[in-house]
């Protein structure tokens, strides 16, 4: 059974294995999760498991979607259990080569890793996003039994999803359209199953810049997420972020979302 699953974006999964003694791998060591969804791995297959060698070694199996483009994207889900089945891609002839979605079959649910590109308000970038978005949703509307979709959606969803709302109003992330397709999929029965677990509390927050002091100021966006339907979604009883103490132990700008269930 899937009790523990996390997601987290690597920021590139060499850089983020590269940090010795304080990196993922020393991350992945510790954790109890029992799948671990990634999104920018950022290299290809072959790439990317040599970055994860010492995990794979370990016992950790990794379903893979590599970029399309050099350095860019690149989702995976590394689990306890050799999946069932694996699909990569949403069936769409723009995106399927893109390395942005995969998922895979375990006994008792489905889990997904999507990552959703940055967009740029007014631009053919936001337009791609939106068309992505939209590809996104028709599947997960198709899913009836367990389905976990997790990953970096590049969207805050309300006020409490972001410190400085009031300063990204015409931003892309936090765009009116944006906003309203996490809603539409809420209502088609999806849970938040952060925000179940915390509402009404700013955050937590799970991605800070680099620049300046956000990381110690708190500073952050919600972004990250895992939107849960059938059961499954009812069985979700814990969720934390795993915020790193320090800023110099960080080993991406985003943080592990971890939610376990009953």
């Amino acid at each position: 059974m899937a009790n523990i699953i996390s997601t987290v974006n690597v920021n590139g999964v060499r850089a983020a294995t590269g940090k010795v003694g304080k990196g993922m791998l020393e991350w992945l060591a510790a954790t109890e999760a029992d799948i671990v969804c990634i999104q920018e791995t950022r290299a290809t297959d072959a790439q990317t498991r040599a970055a994860l060698a010492p995990a794979l070694a370990e016992g950790w199996y990794l379903t893979h979607a590599e970029p399309g483009v050099k350095g860019r994207a690149g989702v995976g889900i590394l689990s306890r259990r050799e999946p069932l089945a694996a699909r990569v891609g949403l069936g769409s002839a723009e995106f399927d080569g893109a390395g942005r979605y995969v998922e895979a079959d375990f006994e008792d649910v489905t889990v997904a890793s999507v990552y959703v590109h940055t967009g740029e308000a007014d631009t053919p970038m936001q337009d791609e996003k939106y068309r992505f978005l939209d590809a996104i949703g028709t599947h997960m509307l198709s899913r009836t039994s367990d389905f976990v979709i997790c990953g970096d959606w590049n969207v805050a969803h309300t006020e409490l999803d972001i410190k400085n709302w009031k300063g990204n109003v015409k931003n892309s992330g936090f765009l009116p359209g944006e906003r309203a397709w996490i809603d539409g999929v809420l209502a088609a029965g999806y849970v938040d199953t952060v925000r179940a677990l915390h509402p009404e509390v700013p955050g937590p927050y799970s991605w800070w810049s680099y620049r300046g002091r956000a990381y110690d100021n708190d500073a952050g966006w919600r972004i990250d997420y895992l939107l849960a339907r059938g059961e499954i979604a009812a069985r979700a009883k814990q969720a934390v972020v795993e915020r790193a103490p320090t800023y110099a132990l960080r080993w991406s700008d985003h943080a592990p979302v971890t939610v376990q269930y009953r």
